[in-house]
C-alpha cells in the first residue's frame, strides 16, 4: 500500500442525476441502458419474498463485487429488476493496490480482486447516493411509467476479513453510519438538481442496511468466524450471513467435479487452500452454534454459498500466482455443497417449503438465465449474480433472468414463489429424492445435467482481424455492455467530423469511473483495450494525468466543454459538444 492515484473517482450525485435526466430524454437510455430493458413486474406472477425478514419485490440481485461498488452500478441493477443488493465487501484495509487487469471472463470466470477500491468514507457515500437515487427514480414519472410499482428493495452489507479489522474504530464508525445515515442523506438531499428538486423530501429509511454477509475469505479460523458474527450481532445489531468456501467439499471431490465431470482440466487446485480453510465437520458445528447464538440474541443468522475457489493462475491473462474461480464450474461445486450441507444439517437450513427452519440460504455461483428458476425453486433467498452480468448484455441479462423465472412459474401454474417452491419440492419427491436440493445436485451429476457447465460448452469471445484505433472501430457496443461501471460510452459521430470519421458511433472511456479491470479488453473483437485505446475523458482531477495517452480533461462551458489534452483535443471537443455529446449537464458539473 502506498500513495497512488485512486482506482475510481466517483461522480457526485448531482452529476449522476444530471446525466440521468439528459440521457433518458435525449437517448431513451439511463447509464447506457435502453429504457425498453427496464424490468416491469408482470401482473400474473408475484416474485415477492423476504430476505432476512425484510420484504423484497424479487429474489434476485447483484452479488458483492464490481456491480455494487458505485451508485450507478446499483441503479442499473435496480432498473433491471434487482431488489436485493449485496454491497461491495468493505474492510479496514481500504487503500489496496489491486493488480490490473483484475477480471477475466473469457471462459470460466476468474478474478484477482477481492475488496472495495474506495475508502470507507467513499463507500458509505456511494451506498447513500444509491439509496437516494433509487428513492427519487422510483417516484420520477419517466421511470415509474416503465417500472410500474417497483416494490421494496434491500441493501445488505458485505464485510471482511478478520475480527481485528472489523473491531477498529474506523470500521465501527462506518457500520454505525450505515445504521443511521441520516446525516449524509440530508447533505445529499441538498445536492439534488433539476428536474428532481421536487423529490428533495422523498421518504427514505435512515438505516441503509440491517444485515451483513461475512466474507471471511480463505484461511480464517472457525473460532474467529464465530467471534466476528457475535460481534456484528451484539455490537452493531446486525443480522448476519456467513459466506462459506467451496473448499468444504474437500480436494478430492472438487477435483472430480472440476476435472472429471466438467473437463476444466487446465484449472489446477491449490492444496494449501483446502488445508487452511474451514473443514466440513467443524463447519457443521459452527453453523449450529451460530444459529443458537442468533436465536438467543433475537437476531437472524443465514448461510451463503459460496465464495470463489482459489486456483493456480495458469493462463497469464491476470497478474499473480493465484486467481479466484467463479462462473459455470463453481455453480456445480456450490450446488453439490448445498446438498451435502442440507443432508448433514437436518431442519437447520430454510430450503424448499421448510419455512420453519431457522437459517435462510443465499446463493451466488454461476447464476444465469438457464438456472435461476431452479435456484429460486430450491428456496434460496436471495439468489445473487456477478459473473453473468460481466458478459455481453451486462445488466440487461438480469431482466432476462427474471423473465425466465416468470416463464417457468407460468408453465407450472404457479402464481407466486411459495407455490413455485412447493412445485419444485413435489417434483423432487416424485423423482425419488428427499429434497429439491438433493434432486438438483443429482441432476448436475449426470452427463446431461452437467453438459452446459463443461469447458467444451463455454465458447471464448469471437475475434476479427481489426486493430483498435482511437476513432472508428467495428461498433459492436460490447465494451459498453460488459463494463460494470458504465465507464465505456457510445456517442454519435458529429456531422462536423464526417470527413474524418467513417462510423456512425464513437466509443469513449469515462476515466473517472474506469478501474482498468480489463473486462472490455476480454470481449473486444479487435486487438486492443478499449479503455486505453479510446479517448479517456476526465470530469474530476483525481485521476487526471496530462501525460497519459489519449487522456483529456473536460471543463464545462456554454454549449459544451473546454478540453485539455494532447493533439486530438480539438477533435474530442467536437465529439463531446452538441446534441450528440456527453450526456451530462454543464450546469450540474459547475455546481459540483
Amino acid at each position: 500500500m502506498h500513495d497512488q492515484r485512486p482506482a475510481l473517482a466517483p461522480w457526485p450525485l448531482e452529476v449522476l442525476l444530471g446525466r440521468t435526466a439528459v440521457e433518458s430524454e435525449r437517448d431513451g437510455r439511463i447509464f447506457d441502458l435502453p429504457l425498453a430493458k427496464i424490468w416491469r413486474a408482470p401482473a400474473d406472477v408475484n416474485l415477492a419474498t423476504e430476505v432476512m425478514g425484510h420484504p423484497v419485490a424479487t429474489p434476485l440481485g447483484p452479488a458483492a463485487g464490481p456491480h455494487t461498488q458505485l451508485a450507478q452500478n446499483i441503479v442499473l441493477s435496480w432498473l433491471t429488476g434487482g431488489r436485493t443488493f449485496e454491497l461491495k465487501t468493505v474492510q479496514i484495509l481500504d487503500a489496496l493496490d489491486i493488480p490490473r487487469p483484475c477480471i477475466d471472463m473469457a471462459t470460466a470466470g476468474t478474478n484477482v480482486e477481492w475488496s472495495q477500491e474506495l475508502r470507507l468514507e467513499e463507500s458509505l457515500e456511494e451506498y447513500a447516493k444509491a439509496s437516494l437515487m433509487l428513492g427519487v427514480l422510483r417516484e420520477w414519472d419517466p421511470i415509474r411509467a416503465r417500472t410500474g410499482v417497483a416494490g421494496p428493495h434491500l441493501f445488505e452489507l458485505s464485510v471482511g476479513y478478520n475480527l481485528e479489522g472489523i473491531r477498529t474504530e474506523r470500521m465501527a464508525g462506518f457500520l454505525d453510519a450505515v445504521s443511521d445515515a441520516s446525516t449524509i442523506l440530508d447533505e445529499l438531499r441538498g445536492r439534488i438538481p433539476d428536474p428532481f428538486r421536487s423529490f428533495t423530501d422523498v421518504d427514505l429509511p435512515s438505516c441503509l442496511a440491517h444485515s451483513a454477509t461475512l466474507s471471511t475469505f480463505h484461511g480464517c479460523p472457525p473460532d474467529e468466524i464465530e467471534a466476528i458474527v457475535q460481534h456484528l450481532m451484539v455490537r452493531h445489531g446486525l443480522d448476519v450471513t456467513v459466506k462459506l468456501n467451496p473448499t468444504l467439499l474437500g480436494p478430492t471431490r472438487v477435483k472430480e467435479i472440476l476435472h472429471d465431470r466438467l473437463g476444466w482440466t487446465d484449472l489446477h487446485l491449490v492444496p494449501e487452500a483446502f488445508e487452511e480453510d474451514l473443514q466440513f465437520d467443524r463447519a457443521l458445528e459452527m453453523l449450529m452454534d451460530l444459529d443458537a447464538f442468533a436465536q438467543a440474541e433475537g437476531r437472524r443468522f443465514g448461510v451463503k454459498l459460496t465464495n470463489t475457489l482459489v486456483v493456480e493462475n495458469h493462463a497469464g491473462r491476470l497478474p499473480g500466482e493465484r486467481m479466484y474461480l467463479s462462473g459455470h464450474p463453481l455453480h456445480v461445486i456450490s450446488a453439490t455443497l448445498l446438498a451435502d450441507l442440507d443432508w448433514a444439517l437436518p431442519g437447520l437450513l430454510r430450503l424448499g417449503v421448510r419455512d420453519d427452519s431457522p437459517s435462510p440460504v443465499a446463493f451466488s455461483a454461476g447464476v444465469d438465465r438457464e438456472n435461476v428458476a431452479d435456484l429460486v425453486g430450491l428456496g434460496l433467498e436471495p439468489v445473487t449474480v456477478c459473473s453473468d452480468l460481466l458478459r455481453p448484455g451486462g445488466y440487461a441479462r438480469q431482466t432476462l433472468m427474471l423473465k425466465s423465472l416468470c416463464e417457468a412459474m407460468r408453465n407450472a401454474g404457479c402464481a407466486d414463489l411459495p407455490a413455485w417452491r412447493a412445485h419444485c419440492d413435489a417434483r423432487a419427491l416424485a423423482d425419488g429424492y428427499e429434497t429439491s436440493a438433493a434432486a438438483y445436485a443429482a441432476r448436475l451429476a449426470t452427463p446431461e445435467g452437467a453438459a452446459r457447465y463443461c469447458q467444451e460448452a463455454v465458447a471464448p469471445p469471437k475475434r476479427n482481424d481489426g486493430v483498435l484505433e482511437l476513432w472508428d472501430c467495428c461498433s459492436c457496443n460490447l465494451c459498453v455492455t460488459v463494463c460494470p461501471n458504465d465507464a465505456m460510452i457510445r456517442l454519435g459521430s458529429p456531422a462536423a467530423l464526417d470527413d474524418m470519421l467513417e462510423k456512425k458511433w464513437q466509443y469513449l472511456c469515462l476515466a473517472d469511473l474506469c478501474n482498468d479491470c480489463g473486462n472490455c479488453t476480454t470481449f473486444c473483437p479487435e486487438l486492443g483495450s478499449p479503455h486505453l485505446a479510446k479517448p479517456r475523458l476526465h470530469l474530476t482531477d483525481r485521476k487526471w494525468d496530462s501525460h497519459e495517452p489519449n487522456s483529456y480533461f473536460l471543463t464545462p462551458a456554454p454549449g459544451g466543454f473546454v478540453v485539455a489534452g494532447d493533439a486530438y483535443a480539438g477533435e474530442v471537443s467536437a465529439v463531446v459538444n452538441g446534441d450528440r455529446g456527453l450526456p451530462v449537464r454543464g450546469s450540474d458539473l459547475t455546481e459540483s
